[in-house]
């Protein structure tokens, strides 16, 4: 007999909520998480943007799973009281030149399933943001801003009231694939035995992946770490809405987002690193006031602190094209009841909820 029915590698956002899902359907779950608290890498290190569904390829899983679990995520925000602010953005054309960039997005995004865009002009935009400055902007309602580590303590209560558990300071370690399942090795040589396995170790799903005996390593990406450093803002900004700038290759350029209180900040960078290094540099900053300039000229001099970073695990390398979620289940790997998670970064949040029912799917 085994000592539950799923067993779940990592307690980040997207780990909880697949937990979650398949405790509802009333199995035995039980979540390994190397640290002492939930979320406390990728998921508590992020812009908490609910993300409408604009930038990734029409038919790509972030395409889907975002649009899918950007309602899936208010319907929950609104049923477990989590706060949140479907506060809308605007991605700006700071030049005539950037128009199309900006325009190819529209279609995309409507392409996606976003049906709610509005293309402005730049004095339509300014009316909405008078600080803003910027010759066209594409308005998208349907983003907001979410209090990412209430949203992760509503996934545990949930999780919790329906009989699953997570077992802290207990990192996977290893795992041996049985003829009915599969025998885990966690810290302090602890041994269980579960019928499923779900690797969403996030930045460690690789490393979880090779430690998992059976699986071939053709099947295991490497993981490479993209860090974004975010700078906050000294004083109140003058903004009630998200601003975004033509997106870059792998991030979404220097933008603005507001927390709950109303505070902003701006980020993240790219700065791809070897190791999980958290420290900001303050002189980084320096090349934030040129960015922000370009569509908040009047931003101050010395208005900018180093904040906080996150880092994202990335499938793919500085010089290649973004990646696709991977979502890999028995049909991609050919062993039953196991699905590991790779290259789970933005939207990972947004589309948590749509990323649980998925791989619940894979598992019936």
């Amino acid at each position: 007999m085994s000592d539950c029915d799923a067993l779940v590698i990592g307690a980040g956002v997207v780990g909880l909520a697949l937990a979650r899902a398949l405790a509802r359907q009333g199995q035995s779950v039980i979540v390994l998480e190397k640290n002492e608290g939930i979320g406390m890498e990728t998921s508590s290190r992020n812009s908490e943007v609910i993300h409408a569904g604009l930038y990734y390829p029409t038919g790509s899983l972030k395409a889907q799973l975002c649009v899918e679990g950007k309602h899936a995520l208010y319907d929950f925000c609104e049923t477990y009281h989590v706060p949140h602010r479907r506060c809308g953005k605007l991605i700006v054309a700071v030049t005539d030149e950037e128009i199309p960039a900006i325009d190819a997005i529209r279609q995309k995004g409507t392409a996606n399933g976003v049906d709610d865009l509005v293309w402005l002009s730049g004095k339509d935009a300014r009316a909405l943001e008078p600080a803003l400055s910027c010759v066209a902007a594409l308005h998208s309602p349907s983003t907001g801003i979410i209090d990412s580590h209430a949203y992760m303590l509503a996934l545990q209560g949930d999780l919790e009231a329906h009989g699953g558990s997570i077992a802290f300071k207990t990192g996977f370690v290893s795992a041996r694939v049985l003829a009915d399942g599969f025998e885990v090795k966690a810290d302090g040589d602890v041994f269980l035995k579960s019928t499923r396995l779900i690797n969403a170790g996030g930045l460690h799903a690789s490393h979880a992946a090779r430690a998992i005996e059976g699986l071939d390593p053709r099947f295991v990406p490497a993981t490479n770490y993209a860090k974004g450093n975010y700078f906050s803002l000294t004083k109140r900004a003058p903004f009630t809405r998200l601003i975004y700038p033509a997106p870059h290759t792998h991030g979404l350029g220097v933008h603005l987002t507001l927390d709950m209180a109303g505070a902003a900040k701006f980020g993240p960078d790219v700065e791809w690193v070897d190791g999980l290094d958290y420290q900001v540099d303050p002189r980084r900053g320096d090349s934030f006031y040129a960015a922000i300039r370009t569509y908040w000229p009047d931003l101050p001099d010395g208005a900018l602190q180093a904040s906080y970073s996150g880092i994202r695990p990335k499938i793919c390398g500085p010089h290649d094209p973004a990646a696709d979620f991977r979502i890999d289940g028995a049909d991609v790997h050919g062993i039953s009841h196991l699905v590991n998670l790779f290259g789970i970064e933005s939207p990972g949040l947004t589309s948590s909820l749509a990323i649980a029912d998925r791989v619940a799917t894979l598992l019936s």
